[in-house]
This record gives structure tokens, C-alpha cells and sequence, in this order.
């Protein structure tokens, strides 16, 4: 195998990998609805700066970003702000995860900073 080849197969398993990867954003209305409109799995972290639960899964969520097979958007949505996104989705706590397919929400995590916990919560919307 010429070394050419190997760096071309070596691009593709890497594209591979970081296709089917995590993905943390802002949250945005449009994300939010296009995800929902295409089926897609998306989750909401109500995310509060001041808590340090929210910290803890951030520092989660970071560290499966590179963890193949959990190909779906975390929005991150402020706890302080997003009124009516809370409302909508009957979010009475920071460091709340709501895991979503398409409109059907799959699972909600509440305060759980183990990875295996929202790994297990991600996953449900696979």
C-alpha cells in the first residue's frame, strides 16, 4: 500500500468518526426545529452558569464528543433566559436534560453528572 493510500484511508475512517460524533451548540430556535422536523435526535441541556451540577455535565457532554455512535446535537439552553423554552418542555430545574427524537421526547436526566447516566439518556434517542 502506497503511503498515499494509507493517508486517504486514514482521512476517511477519521470523517467517518467525527460524522457519527457528538455535537454541543448554543441553543437556537431554527436548530431546535429543524432537528425536530427531520426526525432527528436532538437533546436540550438547561444549562445555568452559576451551577455547578450544569459544569459537571458540560465536562461529561465535552468528554463524549469524541465517543463514536452518539451522532445527535446537544443545544445548550440558558436556564435563566430561556423562559418559554422551559415552560414548553416543563423544565423546573437547571441541569436538566431532555432528550428528544424528532417531537417525542425519550428521556430526561435531572442532576445526574455520571457519564454512563447521559451516555444511557443520549443514546435513548438513537
Amino acid at each position: 500500500m502506497t503511503i498515499g493510500k494509507v493517508v486517504l484511508s486514514t482521512l476517511l475512517v477519521f470523517g467517518a468518526m467525527v460524522s457519527h460524533a457528538l455535537e454541543v451548540k448554543p441553543y437556537s430556535a431554527a436548530a431546535l426545529a429543524e432537528a425536530q422536523k427531520a426526525g432527528k435526535p436532538v437533546a436540550l441541556h438547561f444549562h445555568a452558569d452559576w451551577c455547578p451540577t450544569c459544569r459537571a455535565q458540560e465536562k461529561v457532554l465535552q468528554g463524549l464528543k469524541s465517543e463514536a455512535g452518539l451522532d445527535l446535537t446537544v443545544l445548550v439552553a440558558s436556564y435563566d433566559t430561556e423562559k418559554d423554552l422551559k415552560r414548553r418542555f416543563n423544565v423546573r430545574a437547571q441541569s436538566t436534560l431532555v432528550v428528544l427524537h424528532g417531537e417525542k421526547e425519550t428521556y430526561r436526566v435531572v442532576g445526574d453528572t455520571s457519564p454512563g447516566g447521559i451516555r444511557a439518556a443520549l443514546k435513548s434517542a438513537l
